[in-house]
């Protein structure tokens, strides 16, 4: 039976700015399961990443600020860890994949320098067994010759096997729970999948759980779990992956699965959102969706909705969730 790994409770975190409060992430809550992968979906600028590191306590700071919530790690509060106890809790129980490894990477170091100094800080282990653990890792991630790779340069390698790299960087601690923020941005739609195989793979043979944050439908419709939508901060839809695809109920999400390009549409234009996320320093009133909604009336420019049950599985932050669902 699955036990309550990580939840985060009324999330809030603010960027205090010259020109105003950027609430990049207002009263967010969701919860991951042991083993279990969660998907945190949304366009760019909706708040998936700070989310993450918010997670991670790496919010930069400042001028962001987690103003309020909690965020438990088995029942303990990492807010209220000092920062000598954080740092023993990122890499070791909690892990990130970062979006883009040719700047996640440093340069001047070895690929192998890198992941054994993440052992190193870490496991109660010396320089030579640090090594191993290095090549076993590279070894698990798919990266052939990894005793030669181990000692070669970031730019050394090409887009995909810094990401496997960045993925054996990430689990060499085997983690409790591992963040992967856009794994698979600016890779090819070949190496995408193999990828998301390697980090399935991977899931089942450590029996970590996974957040996988990603503006894309199409990777989180075969990977996950469960799917929280995130829109200008906020969670807009909740509920397992079956439930998202066979029937949303936020036209936010109707908007996002429409948009996703199909084998099976004969030359028709791909569906679109119309307009932009708004800036978190600038939301408009009601409902934040209300601007590019076909269904948004009077009460959704005035108010802001509650995420309500749509049923035991499912819940949605729209009055008008009842109009569609099928």
């Amino acid at each position: 039976m699955n036990s309550r790994l990580l939840e985060v409770r009324n999330l809030h975190t603010y960027f205090h700015m010259e020109t105003g409060i950027s609430k990049a992430v207002q009263d967010v809550s969701f919860h991951i399961d042991s083993g279990e992968m969660l998907g945190l979906v949304g366009e760019s600028g909706c708040g998936k990443s700070v989310t993450s590191l918010s997670i991670m306590r790496l919010v930069p700071s400042p001028p962001g600020k987690i103003e309020s919530g909690s965020i438990l790690f088995k029942e303990k509060n990492l807010l209220k860890l000092s920062e000598p106890e954080m740092r023993r809790v990122r890499g070791n129980d909690i892990a990130m994949i970062f979006q883009e490894p040719m700047t996640s990477l440093n340069p001047v170091f070895t690929i192998g320098s890198q992941i054994m100094e993440a052992v190193l800080l870490h496991q109660d282990t010396h320089t030579k067994e640090a090594r191993n653990r290095t090549i076993e890792m590279l070894k698990l991630v798919g990266i052939s010759d990894p005793e030669q790779r181990i000692d070669e340069y970031p730019h050394q390698l090409s887009g995909g096997m810094r990401q496997r790299a960045m993925i054996a960087m990430a689990l060499s601690c085997n983690p409790d729970v591992l963040i992967a923020d856009e794994p698979t941005t600016a890779l090819d739609v070949t190496i995408q999948a193999q990828i998301m195989e390697l980090l399935a793979k991977l899931q089942e043979e450590m029996g970590m759980a996974i957040i996988l944050i990603t503006h894309d439908l199409g990777v989180v419709a075969e990977s996950t779990d469960r799917i929280e939508v995130m829109y200008a901060g906020r969670i807009v839809e909740e509920g397992t992956t079956e439930v998202i695809f066979e029937n949303p109920a936020h036209p936010y999400t109707v908007g996002l699965i429409e948009s996703v390009p199909r084998l099976d549409t004969k030359g028709e234009r791909l569906s679109v959102i119309r307009g932009t996320v708004p800036d978190p320093a600038d939301l408009p009133p009601g409902c934040p969706f209300n601007p590019r909604c076909p269904l948004a009336d009077e009460h959704c420019r005035e108010a802001v909705p509650e995420l309500d049950i749509v049923d035991n599985k499912h819940r949605s932050r729209c009055f008008k969730f009842d109009q569609v669902i099928k």
